[in-house]
């Protein structure tokens, strides 16, 4: 049985080099393991900032945030990635925009499904799920030549 949701995307960003509707659906499909029902927002550094240092209390805008709400059936949340973040980390990894914009698209769907990376099992068993996860989409292995990695929450 396929399972179901409901994905809104908000474009609240003044970027326009974003992914489309139809690609987020695509990623958030490969990656979701559960009926849910998600809202994908796209911010700028303002937005991300005020959002990163109200929850995580770090005055910094990061690339991607995972809201998840545990007592609301089916699986609720809300994902917001930072578009001039991404854009600037697509850049200094050298990595495709859309390739990137997939990959924080899973870790954040992943993240709102309980997956974290706090310590070095759970980084391993969560980054070994998303370059699967990628490399089914036909994304290359996001941790290959890596500096470092998605920092922890």
């Amino acid at each position: 049985m396929e399972k179901t949701f409901k994905l809104i995307v908000q474009y609240v960003s003044s970027s326009i080099d974003v992914p489309t509707r139809p690609q987020f659906r695509r990623w958030v499909k490969a990656a979701l393991m559960q009926e849910a029902e998600i809202v994908l927002r796209l911010v700028d550094e303002i937005e991300g900032r005020e959002l990163n240092q109200q929850f995580r209390h770090k005055n910094y805008a990061t690339n991607v945030l995972t809201f998840g709400y545990d007592d609301i059936q089916p699986l609720t949340g809300d994902i917001v990635l930072c578009a001039p973040v991404v854009c600037k980390e697509a850049q200094q990894q050298n990595k495709p925009l859309l390739a990137h914009y997939a990959h924080l698209t899973v870790h954040g769907i992943l993240h709102l499904q309980g997956y974290d990376h706090i310590d070095d099992a759970e980084a391993a068993e969560m980054e070994q799920m998303e370059t699967d996860i990628l490399a089914r989409l036909g994304y290359a292995d996001p941790y290959l030549n890596r500096d470092e990695t998605i920092a922890p929450l």
